[in-house]
């Protein structure tokens, strides 16, 4: 395969070498592995797929995730499969969903800044984003080196960070946005997970950040402190020399490692038809943590 910087952030285009929809070998998956090691960023440039199509090219990376269904209801779906994210804004009639509806609000949290499903575990690994369609403005989708930026912390401030631990929690993002339609059972249903605030890449040993909008506590420390330190680190990883803006074309996917960037999604005109699918596999082979009793 060919592969390019991206033009005005991080990650690598694939430029020749490679066709989504014949399968792929074990030496063309294991060169993509390398690079999402190396770049957590991966783009392929006007290969549209169908929905059949996005699965089967998915499934070849791993083990498919469900936690954004099972999880959080999207309310609306016009979706087949259970393995597809609409991450759209249309109903199922095909036209541009009321503010009302459930599509709508995931929307607009999908501009907060995270990492798909790291409110459980096992968590995301690769998530692979499909564009379909796209409005006349707006609606990029903005990416986080999460590497870059545990490099440019200072000595003492990783020292500080190297056993601390984040809990995630899949309704935090949304209480932050006033979703108040959950009720006690449903809330007690859905467990918290607990991850490192710096892992590291189990092929390659590098460390980097694991935090976004669903991290809420940092255990050993008050809730307030905690959430500073989130927040600090959060404000700290999106600074700009450490992000992607990406424009959407018409049959782009951008495949990006949930557990070395954060991602968030742009305004647009809720009134105009946008289509993206995610596809996402699982990070099953996560090593165990154990909590402190």
């Amino acid at each position: 395969m060919e592969t390019r910087p991206i033009e005005g952030g991080f990650g690598v285009e694939i430029t020749a070498g490679l066709d989504v929809l014949n399968p792929l070998s074990a030496k063309q998956i294991n060169e993509i592995d390398v690079l999402m090691d190396e770049h957590s960023l991966v783009l392929i440039r006007n290969q549209p797929m169908t929905v059949d199509e996005q699965l089967t090219w998915t499934r070849q990376f791993g083990p498919l995730d469900l936690g954004f269904k099972k999880v959080i209801a999207k309310g609306g779906e016009k979706q087949k499969y259970d393995e597809i994210g609409d991450i759209s804004n249309l109903s199922k009639d095909g036209k541009p969903a009321a503010r009302t509806d459930k599509r709508i609000l995931n929307n607009i949290a999908n501009q907060m800044w995270h990492s798909d499903s790291s409110f459980q575990k096992p968590a995301a690994k690769y998530s692979m984003l499909h564009s379909v369609r796209n409005p006349s403005w707006g609606g990029q989708t903005q990416y986080a080196d999460l590497k870059a930026a545990y490099d440019a912390l200072d000595e003492r401030t990783k020292a500080f960070l190297d056993d601390k631990i984040a809990e995630h929690y899949a309704l935090h993002s949304r209480f932050l946005i006033g979703d108040d339609s959950y009720n006690e059972e449903q809330k007690a249903a859905i467990a918290p997970a607990y991850w490192p605030v710096v892992r590291q890449n189990p092929r390659t040993g590098r460390k980097h950040l694991f935090i976004g909008v669903h991290a809420r506590s940092i255990e050993g420390m008050t809730v307030p402190e905690g959430r500073m330190m989130l927040l600090d680190l959060l404000e700290h990883a999106t600074k700009g020399e450490f992000t992607y803006l990406h424009e959407w074309q018409v049959g782009d996917t951008m495949i990006w490692d949930n557990r070395a960037t954060l991602h968030r999604g742009r305004a647009f005109d809720l009134d105009e038809p946008r289509e993206l699918r995610r596809t996402t596999t699982l990070d099953d082979k996560a090593p165990e943590l154990r909590l402190a009793s």
